[in-house]
């Protein structure tokens, strides 16, 4: 059995994340931030992309601080999604991402039936989003007039494929861990590359479902290796692992977990994109060392004792130097945790700052390091 030593950082950067979370609570509330402006965290209407990361970080704190307000802000977030899921007609694949960290995560921690309510009809829409020829969850919709974006798929679209497998097992109905698998299917086929470098967007005819191009999206080109696309596949297929048993999920994680932790510079924590030119700058993405960390670490469980202890170091390597190097504690002019994020380099949206997925994620690990009795995930 792997012997799992806690590390003498850990209880020191949980109680400054407990302290920071709550101080800035008093300023976000249940609103939905996405990146850190000028200190401040920007807030975002609540059908953004980034809505479940703040509650899900506040319900992951709450579970181990038992501290009401925190509980009681996650709750209202909820709520306020509640017109989102009943009357926005522009939902896409990200209601696993919304509807995990909220509606999930509270039925787990207080076993409310209205979460549990909430999180199957975002099950039913994810669902819906299914292409049956070409076997994958349609991505975005489109963004403006006359723009056909129905053959896309993504690679964070992993991140959102346990919600329907937790509907699936809630249910009874196996349609929904279908899906998910169908979809998985396709990643593997179409979006790992034998590196395991992991493509971002690829395309397909939305009738014949045959794949048509890949792009490059978030990455700096279509052949490029965008760190937080690969973070998201890395702990995607461990989760679609974990909840199948299929070994060809696993294999494939570890794939893309061997390229990513043999990209990273000597901190730990990745740039923006592996495989960019010398005249490009190399911003980090701590927020994608943030969710690969966690990933890891869940890779780690699932392992055999000889392979663990190289997912679980390099988790702990990332965790700890996102605190020691990334981390604003003390910094009463920075609402985020975690410094140095990228969020679109191409469009130049969000670079450097801290944004908060990358928070949650990292308050994620540190609760597996404890051994967090919950992660909305699994």
């Amino acid at each position: 059995m792997l012997e799992r030593k806690t590390p003498e950082w850990l209880d020191e950067a949980w109680e400054n994340t407990v302290r920071k979370t709550v101080r800035v609570s008093g300023r976000i509330g249940a609103g939905f931030p996405h990146a850190s402006v000028g200190g401040i965290y920007v807030l975002e209407a609540p059908h953004w992309w980034t809505a479940g990361f703040w509650p899900g970080l506040l319900w992951l704190v709450y579970e181990e601080s038992s501290n009401a307000s925190l509980r009681e802000l996650a709750e209202q977030c909820e709520v306020k999604l509640d017109p989102v899921l009943h009357d926005y007609t522009r939902l896409d694949h990200d209601l696993g991402f919304m509807w995990s960290l909220t509606s999930i995560a509270s039925y787990k921690l207080t076993q409310s039936a209205a979460s549990r309510r909430r999180a199957l009809q975002a099950a039913n829409y994810l669902a819906a989003r299914f292409n049956l020829q070409g076997r994958y969850i349609r991505a975005w919709n489109p963004w403006r007039e006359g723009e056909n974006n129905a053959g896309i798929a993504i690679i964070d679209c992993c991140m959102n494929m346990p919600l329907l497998y937790w509907a699936s097992k809630e249910s009874g109905d196996p349609r929904y861990r279908h899906i998910a698998e169908a979809h998985m299917e396709t990643v593997l086929e179409h979006f790992i590359r034998p590196d395991g470098s992991v493509y971002h967007i690829v395309q397909f005819d939305a009738f014949t479902g045959e794949c048509t191009g890949k792009l490059g999206g978030q990455g700096y080109a279509p052949e490029s290796a965008w760190s937080r696309g690969t973070a998201w596949a890395l702990y995607g297929l461990t989760l679609a692992y974990h909840h199948t048993g299929e070994r060809r999920y696993i294999d494939a994680a570890k794939r893309v977990a061997h390229y990513f932790l043999a990209q990273l510079p000597e901190d730990s924590v990745p740039y923006w994109d592996f495989r960019i030119p010398p005249e490009v700058t190399k911003y980090r993405d701590s927020s994608a060392g943030a969710c690969a960390a966690s990933g890891l670490l869940l890779l780690a469980d699932k392992v055999g004792e000889l392979e663990a202890g190289v997912y679980r170091e390099a988790g702990v390597r990332m965790l700890e130097s996102l605190y020691r190097n990334y981390g604003a504690w003390h910094d009463s002019g920075e609402e985020g945790l975690i410094r140095h994020g990228t969020s679109h380099y191409p469009e130049g949206k969000n670079i450097d700052v801290p944004l908060i997925y990358g928070d949650y994620f990292f308050v994620e690990g540190l609760a597996r390091l404890r051994g967090g009795r919950t992660i909305f995930w699994e």
